[in-house]
C-alpha cells in the first residue's frame, strides 16, 4: 500500500521490519511470503443487524466477498438490499455485528476506533453522491484538506493537490470556487481530494447520481482510467446499469445477501480504448 505522507504508529498487530519500519501482520499472526499474499479485503460471514428484539433488522446475511488489489467492482442491488451497509463496511465507516473482514490480512474487527480512522485516512478514498465541497474554498484548498489532516507541510500539500487536479484534467482550474463550476467538474473536485493521499482503494458511492448523462461518462471514464492506468482499486455502489457497465466484476445485492458475483468481460472503458485506439492507427 502506499503512503507518502508522515509515518503513522503501525496498527495494532503491526510488527517491525528489518528496515525500521513496520509489517502488518497477517491473520494468523505471521507475516505472509510475497508468493502468498493475500487479496486486499476479505469479508467472511458479515452479518450486520441493527436493533434488538422485535425491531431488529438483519442488514447483512452472512455475506462472503474477496476483492484483489487492482479490481473495480460495481455493487448493485435494491434499495434494501444491503449495498449500502456493505460499502460502509468496506469503508470503515461501520462495524459487523458477525464475521471477519481482512484488510491486506489484517482483521479489521479487532482493531479500535482510532486504529480503524487511520487505516480510513491512510488507505481509503471517498467520492460520493454529493460532492461536499466547501463552497468557498477553491477547488486547490478542497484537495488539501485530507493533506492538512495527515500533517503535509505547506508546500508539500500545494504540489500533491496540484498533481491531483491536473490527473482529473482540471488544471488551469485551482483556484476557482464550487460555484464557479460545473458538477462534472464539482465531482472530478471531489475524486481529485479522494486521491490526493495515493489511497489503495477509491469507493465511490452513486458517484454520479447528482449529474446529467454526458457529465456522468466523462466521470465513469475518468474513474476507468484511474483504475486502468494508475492501478487504483475501486468500489463503486450504483443502481444504473449504464454505470456499473464500466466495471470489471459486478456484485449483486438482493435481502442482505450475494445474489450475483460476476466478471464483465467487456467493460465500457475497455471498449472506448480499443476504439479510440483503431481510430488513431487509422
Amino acid at each position: 500500500m502506499r503512503d507518502d505522507g508522515p509515518q503513522a504508529p503501525p496498527l495494532r498487530g503491526a510488527q517491525p521490519s528489518e528496515e525500521g519500519g513496520s509489517a502488518l501482520v497477517r491473520s494468523g499472526g505471521s507475516p505472509d511470503a510475497p508468493h502468498a499474499a493475500p487479496p486486499l479485503i476479505r469479508l467472511r460471514g458479515i452479518t450486520k443487524v441493527y436493533g434488538t428484539g422485535e425491531t431488529a433488522f438483519q442488514a447483512l446475511k452472512g455475506v462472503d466477498l474477496t476483492i484483489q488489489k487492482g479490481d473495480f467492482v460495481a455493487i448493485m442491488g435494491p434499495s434494501g438490499s444491503g449495498k449500502s451497509t456493505a460499502m460502509n463496511t468496506l469503508g470503515c465507516l461501520d462495524t459487523p455485528t458477525a464475521g471477519t473482514y481482512e484488510f491486506e490480512g489484517v482483521q479489521v474487527q479487532s482493531l479500535s476506533r482510532d486504529e480503524r480512522a487511520r487505516l480510513r485516512r491512510r488507505y481509503l478514498g471517498f467520492v460520493f453522491q454529493g460532492f461536499n465541497l466547501l463552497a468557498r474554498t477553491s477547488a486547490q484548498e478542497n484537495v488539501e484538506l485530507p493533506l492538512i489532516y495527515r500533517g503535509e507541510p505547506a508546500a508539500q500539500r500545494h504540489a500533491m493537490a496540484a498533481n491531483a487536479l491536473e490527473r482529473v484534467g482540471l488544471k488551469g482550474w485551482e483556484h476557482h470556487t464550487p460555484g464557479e463550476l460545473s458538477g462534472g467538474q464539482q465531482q472530478r473536485v471531489a475524486i481529485a481530494r479522494a486521491i490526493v493521499t495515493e489511497p489503495a482503494v477509491l469507493l465511490a458511492d452513486e458517484p454520479t447520481g447528482n449529474l446529467d448523462t454526458a457529465r456522468s461518462k466523462e466521470i465513469m471514464e475518468l474513474i476507468w482510467h484511474l483504475n486502468a492506468d494508475q492501478g487504483i482499486t475501486v468500489l463503486m455502489v450504483t443502481h444504473e446499469a449504464e454505470m456499473a457497465a464500466y466495471a470489471r466484476r459486478i456484485v449483486r445485492f438482493v435481502d442482505g445477501m450475494v445474489e450475483s458475483d460476476e466478471r464483465n468481460p467487456e467493460p465500457v472503458g475497455l471498449l472506448a480504448g480499443r476504439v479510440a485506439t483503431a481510430m488513431g492507427a487509422d
